[in-house]
């Protein structure tokens, strides 16, 4: 973990602030693995996968994590329907919360490989029906904010995360798309 986190706090900043609107954090991962840990990674699919049985969950020592990673997911579940979550904003590229990219194996690797795909929590609120973005997905953000603040102006620039030059470049334009497409 490289302690940051990740542009959360640029994207949910201003959401905090508004009076219609009550958030919470959890972190699956730190729920069933604690503070510090070890760095885990979906290996041989994404978060669906490993929900299946088929893709399991090991940290950079090749210890298998899954069970742990299930057992935060469904903890993050219970919190969700518990606090009536109407939107999950997660952070990307976890193979707890991604909501679009996972890491392609062990992310301490020289050459860090990516995969199209959701973590494991994120496979499960998703597959429960709740709201899934990004803290990358600006402009899906400044338009719900618009909704909730009529006077707000999004960016017309801002572009989400399935968006992005890294993303196209990265997976190449026939795999654009919101993991929902894909």
């Amino acid at each position: 973990m490289d302690g940051t986190d990740n542009g959360l706090a640029e994207s949910l900043q201003p959401w905090i602030l508004l009076p219609t609107v009550r958030t919470f954090a959890f972190c699956p991962e730190a729920y069933a693995l604690g503070t510090p840990r070890t760095m885990p990674d979906i290996h041989r699919g994404d978060g669906r996968a490993v929900l299946a049985g088929n893709a399991q969950v090991l940290d950079e020592h090749g210890k298998d994590l899954t069970s742990k990673m299930l057992e935060g997911a469904h903890a993050m579940l219970q919190f969700a329907k518990h606090h009536q979550i109407e939107l999950c904003v997660l952070t990307d590229a976890s193979a707890a919360c991604g909501s679009q990219v996972i890491s392609d194996g062990c992310r301490l690797v020289e050459i860090r490989k990516y995969r199209k795909g959701l973590g494991v929590a994120a496979a499960l609120l998703d597959r429960e029906g709740f709201l899934i973005l990004s803290q990358r997905d600006y402009r899906s953000l400044g338009h719900l904010r618009k909704w909730l603040l009529p006077d707000f102006v999004p960016d017309p620039q801002a572009i989400d995360h399935h968006e992005h030059p890294w993303c196209k470049q990265y997976f190449g334009e026939s795999e654009l798309g919101r993991y929902r497409e894909a």
